[in-house]
Parts: structure tokens; sequence; C-alpha cells
């Protein structure tokens, strides 16, 4: 059980914020008379009538409660992306780590996922998300109670398209390039209205091609302390195709009653090959064979919500869900003309959801919320792999592990406007979380719960709200992923002969069902700045307290497990090793040129610029220093971007730039980390034909800079690595019919 403890004293700065609220004399709102003589008659009935204005991202990001960044339709089609992962990776603070997105680069794990408000499941495609099937994309630093507190890093909620309230006809089509021949991608999205009730239905396919160039150089020394080292090239070509589909259907049963279903169904095909040439130096390598590899997925979620707001006070909102999904792949790996190894896969998994929070407004103070969040979800993996056609471990291959997971979250929230300056947003929140695994003789359960408190502070320092200070003091945590819960050994592809041993920078891996919880205790300072032109200015630090941290942990066992292994091997697994804690400074800025820079820029001038400057370091306890920081973590990172409108004719030009420095990471006593520098370029130009079609043409990976890491062991073993993906070009037309 954990509970909630004091952290160390707070920094100044939030201290003399609450002590300042004590102090401050609540200032009396300002009350606008209305004008009597223009009003109705005794006795006459009051027609409902509706307003509704378009805020703008900014406007929704200083009118939140929370610190949290709102990017809608105009950052989601700037570049005329095809998938949301490539949207995620130009956004400030946000890093990807292959195709999932990292906040305050802490490694993907940290940062929480939810589509609609709701958890995605473990592996949803990013990258295979249609952003015309998104209406808004929030990004917060710091958990809420009514949603999970999964989120030390922060949370990135993904809002897809509601019904509309008028007819909607739009249709998006793009041509893509990357490597060999071009690919296509198209959406269409019906909207209808008919009375009370509305209907959405977006559909999209796509397609994707690239071809990855790779090196690695693989040095280590034999059993009988003779050097081996090689070098190999590799030439790795993938494709695939999907499809996605996200219907909504609404009806507005009265004035205050709604129910709303919505469902969300993804599916795809993909494969790829890889070819190496090899060049041994000294010894006889382990050195990978030449591959194939096909597979797919399939996904559906369907939600099912009911709304009443009984009164102008009073709000209850209802919601259960299911979800489905499924996995499967086949790898095949070749040696010289001979199939060497294959393995089959499957992976399935199903969840039930319900949740409800009952709302009441408590002296047009106090916004009070009580609620619940149910699920259950079971994952099954099978795995069989062979050599040679004989099975890899005999009586394992083919065998079902599963994982079962029981979360139950109970809340209550307070939404506090204790004047007119002042507001406030305090949370608790309990989940308790338990967990079985089995597979072959294994059974195995634990649980645990995890109590968290929140306090978020907002304070204006003017009565227009154009300046703001933030602050938050959070719990946060980190539930091990359902699929590291499994028991089952999985041998390096490298080693597959389990009568001999492997090496420490190939080992083998296998699950852990008694993992704990991460758990973070979190404080978040931050400045705002919201200028004229609907630019603005941030200033935020944060710090995290971890406990329980989890790495994986490679051991030298010298009794072979009977399971899988007749000899000792290098085994790595998942475990809680540590605590540690990490501390960042964020700064953003965006706006008119003319008003950032006015010694520079007439005022005038359409250009918009936008930049962000990130500063991170952390510390795990049990590994010495220096670089013993977390796991992927960067030491900084940096984005710039502008984009200009012509006046004379109807186009606007663009570009992002970003940046990761190289830095090292201690994973272990002994082990070391290298990462290169990352960059990224992209570009983009779009014409705008009428007010109901516009074209874009968009530049990715400009000047391409190959992914480089470095393992080392400290003994002698190492390995260096290189990943490059080439330049890719998109045109895309939109219409609106």
């Amino acid at each position: 059980m954990y509970c909630f403890i004091s952290p160390a004293p707070m920094p100044r700065l939030f201290i003399g914020i609450l002590i300042f609220n004590a102090c401050l004399a609540t200032a009396k709102a300002q009350e606008t008379g209305a004008n009597l003589e223009s009003g109705p008659a005794p006795g006459a009935k009051l027609e409902r009538v509706e307003i509704s204005t378009r805020q703008t991202d900014t406007e929704l990001r200083r009118r939140a409660s929370t610190a949290k960044q709102v990017y809608g339709r105009e950052e989601l089609d700037k570049f005329g992306d095809t998938n949301v992962a490539d949207v995620l990776q130009r956004l400030p603070g946000v890093t990807m780590q292959g195709n999932a997105p990292r906040l305050r680069g802490m490694s993907a794990g940290y940062t929480q996922i939810l589509i609609n408000g709701d958890p995605a499941p473990p592996g949803f495609a990013l990258d295979q998300l249609d952003p015309a099937l998104v209406e808004r994309i929030e990004v917060s630093k710091g958990p809420t109670a009514s949603q999970s507190a999964q989120a030390v890093a922060g949370t990135i909620n993904i809002i897809l398209k509601d019904a509309p309230k008028r007819s909607q006809r739009d249709l998006r089509l793009s041509a893509a390039y990357r490597f060999e021949k071009p690919t296509a991608s198209g959406s269409f999205t019906l909207g209808e209205k008919w009375g009370d009730l509305s209907l959405s239905l977006p559909i999209s396919t796509f397609q994707w091609r690239g071809q990855i160039d790779s090196e690695s150089h693989r040095q280590s020394l034999a059993d009988n302390g003779s050097a081996i080292d090689a070098i190999q090239k590799g030439d790795n070509r993938y494709q695939g195709q999907g499809i996605n589909l996200g219907p909504v259907l609404t009806w507005r049963i009265s004035e205050d009653e709604t129910l709303s279903w919505q469902s969300f169904v993804q599916s795809g095909a993909w494969s790829g090959s890889t070819r190496y040439s090899n060049q041994v130096l000294v010894g006889s390598p382990a050195l990978d064979g030449d591959t194939n590899n096909e597979g797919g997925w399939e996904f559906a979620r369907s939600r099912l919500q009911w709304v009443n707001n009984f009164s102008a006070d009073e709000r209850v909102e209802l919601k259960a869900g299911i979800q489905a999904s499924r996995g499967r792949f086949d790898n095949q790996s070749q040696g010289t003309g001979a199939l060497q190894q294959r393995t089959l896969g499957d992976n399935r998994e199903a969840s039930l959801t319900q949740a409800g929070n009952y709302t009441r407004l408590i002296n047009e103070a106090h916004s009070l919320a009580l609620g619940w969040d149910l699920e259950l979800r079971q994952r099954e993996e099978k795995r069989d792999a062979s050599v040679q056609d004989v099975p890899l471990i005999s009586g394992l291959e083919g065998q079902a592990f599963s994982a079962q997971v029981q979360k139950t979250a109970l809340f209550v929230q307070d939404e506090w406007q204790l004047s007119p300056q002042w507001s406030a947003t305090l949370g608790l929140r309990h989940e308790r979380i338990a967990t079985q695994s089995t597979g072959r003789e294994i059974d195995l359960s634990n649980t645990s719960a995890v109590l968290t408190p929140m306090l978020h502070v907002a304070y204006k320092l003017d009565a227009a709200g154009k300046d703001l200070v933030r602050a938050s003091l959070t719990r946060s945590y980190k539930a091990p992923d359902i699929s590291t819960l499994l028991a089952r050994p999985t041998p390096n592809a490298l080693y597959t002969d389990l009568s001999q041993s492997n090496t420490v920078l190939a080992p083998d891996s296998v699950g852990n069902p008694a993992l704990r919880p991460e758990l973070a205790t979190g404080l978040d300072l931050a400045y705002e700045k919201y200028l004229s032109s609907g630019g603005l200015f941030s200033v935020g630090i944060f710090y995290r307290e971890i406990s329980d941290l989890v790495r994986g942990v490679t051991r030298w066992q010298e009794t072979p497990n009977p399971d899988y292994a007749t000899a000792p091997r290098w085994v790595s697994q998942a475990m809680n090793f540590s605590s540690g804690r990490a501390a960042g400074l964020e700064l953003e800025l965006k706006g008119r040129a003319g008003e950032l820079l006015p010694a520079l820029f007439d005022a005038k001038l359409p250009l918009s610029l936008r930049s962000a400057l990130n500063f991170y370091r952390s510390e795990v306890d049990t590994l010495p220093g220096p670089d013993n920081r977390l796991d992927g973590q960067q030491p900084w990172s940096g984005t710039f971007g502008m984009d200009y409108r012509f006046n004379s004719m109807p186009l606007t030009i663009g570009g992002n730039f970003a940046f990761t420095p190289d830095f090292v990471t201690r994973q272990s006593l002994s082990q070391t980390l290298d990462q290169g520098r990352s960059r990224s370029i992209d570009m983009f130009a779009r014409w705008t034909v009428s007010d109901k079609a516009s074209m874009r043409l968009a530049l990715s990976n400009i000047a391409p800079l190959a992914n480089e890491s470095l393992s080392n062991s400290g003994s002698g073993a190492s390995v260096y690595s290189s990943r490059l993906a080439r330049t890719g070009i998109n045109f895309s037309t939109e219409i609106k019919l």
C-alpha cells in the first residue's frame, strides 16, 4: 500500500504563492447590472439561445484550470501529415522514442497516452492514426484526479472528432514518396444532422513505404579470451497499409440530456525485409541473418456515454466501453540459403471499462466532482520459435502466457474559484491494481494500491488573465506494462543454441510478474504571458522524486534456467531496483515576429515564429555518476519554427527544426549507452485555392542525420549501431464538398 507522505521542503516560490494566497484580501467581482428597461415583460417566456464561438488553441490553454498545451486543426493540418506521430514529434517538449511520444525527455512509459480521456491500449499505433480523425491534442504536464494518475512526465490526450452540428463532407487525398515508389492515402468525413440526431462517419486509408540503411560494429571476447570483431551493413525495406474508421452518433434526448456512441476501428498489415553484408575482421562472431517479416493487427473500441444536466448546478455522466485488439507476426531469419529460424507470434487483448462522475456547483465557487473508473484487461501471448524446424524451447513453444489486470479507482476533485484572480483544483484519487500472470506451471499474483493527492493553483497577475502563475503539487505513478508481467523467457536471436552461452550485450529476456508501480511526487511551477496578437511566452520548472524505479537488469545466471537453457546465460529482466529524481527548465515562445522582435521586424509582417528550449537533469541513486540519468533522458532539446503568409497570393510557407544533442547514460555499474545527436528538418507550402479547397506540399527529414548509439559493457564488449532514414515528400489536397 502506498500512502502520500509530505515531500522534502517545497521551493520558496511555491510557499510564497500559498502565503500570498492566505494573506491576499479576496477581491469582489464587479457585478454587471442588466438593463431592466429593455428586459422582457413580466411573465414572458424566455427563449433558449445558444451562442457558440470558436476559441483559439491559445485561448483554450489560457482558460484551462490546470497547465496544458492545446493544438487544434491549424497545427494538425499545417504539414499535411498522414499520421499523428509525425504531428507529435514537432510539438514543444515532445520527443519520439520509436513511435512512442515522450514528455520531458523521460522514456515512453512515463507519458500517459489517452484517447478521448481514456487510456490507450498497449501498442496502440499512433503512427497509423490519421490526423483527419482528430479534433485536437492536449498536452498536460501534471495529472488530475478525474483522469488516471499514470502520468509521471505528463499526459497526451488525443480528442477524436465529435458529431457535427451541421452537414459536412470533407475529402482529403495525399500522395507521398520516400522510397522506391509512391504511396497513397485518403480520408473522407461524412457528417449529418437529423433533428436531435447527429452522425459523424470519418474513414481513412493509408500506406507507407520506406528504407533504412543500418550499420553495426560488434566487438567482444570469446570464451577462450580471443577477440571478436565484425562489421555488418544492412538494407532494411518496409511497407504496409491500413484503414481507420471512427463513427460517432449523438442523440440529444432533451435540452439537458444526451446519449452518444463512439467507436474506433483500426486494421492493417505490414511486411519488411533486411539484407546484410558482413565483414568479419577477427574471430567467429554471431551475426544477424537476412530476414523476411510480415504481420498485421486489428483494434476496435466502442463506448457508450450518457450525460444528464439535472439542473444548472448538477451534472451526471456515465460511460461504458469495450475494446479488443490482436497482433500477429511471422519473422524468418535466413542464413546461407537455408531457413535458420522462424518465429510465429500471436497476441490478443480485451478489456471492459465502466466509469462515472457526479458534478455539483456549490456556492458558485466550488465545482465538486465525485467519480469512479473500473477496468478489467486480459492479455494472452503465444509464440512458436523453431530452428531448422526444431522447437527452440522444447515444451514451451506454442504455449499461452497470459496476464490479467484489474483496476479500481475512486476520485474526488474540487475546482475552487477563491477570487477573481485566484483559483485552485484540489483532488484525491485512489487506484488499486491487481495483476495475475499465468503460463506453464506459473501462477503469480500481485496487488498494489496508490493514493495520489493533487493540488493545482493558478493566479492571474492582471484582471484579464493575460499573465498567469501556475503551481502544482501532485502524486503520480507508472504501472508496469502488461506485457512485462508475462514470465515467458525469450532467447536472444543471435544465440539460439541454448546449450551455449550468450554475451552481456545480447542477453535473453524474461518478464517479471512481481513488478510494482513506480511512484512519483512532483512539483511544477510556471509563468505564462499571453500576447495581444495571440502569441505567448512561458517558463516553467519541474521536479519529480521517483521510488521503486524500474529498469532492465542484466545478470549472469550461472545455474541455467531449467525452463529453456542447459548452459549459463546472460538474462535481462525488468526490476524495481532503485529510486531517483528528475528536474528541468522549459521555455516556450511563439507569436507574430513584429510583436516578439519589434526592433527587427515590421509589426504588419505576416511572419509567425515559435520556439522551445528544454533543459533536463536526473539521477538514479544506486548508480554512480556521472551520467547516472534516467534511461533515455537527454540533457536538453530545442525546436524552432516559422510560418510566412504572402499578402500578394494565397500561399503560406513554413518549416520546423528540432535538435537533441548526444549524451551518455549509465545503465548499470559496468554498462553505458552513448546516444548520438538527433535532428529533424521539415518544410511545407500551402496554397489556398478557395475557402473550400487547398493544397499542400511538404518535405520531411530534410538532410537526414543517422541515429547512432554505442553500448559498452566495460569488459571489452561493445556494439555500435547506426540507422539512417530517407527524406520524405508528401503532396495533399483538401476539399470541402
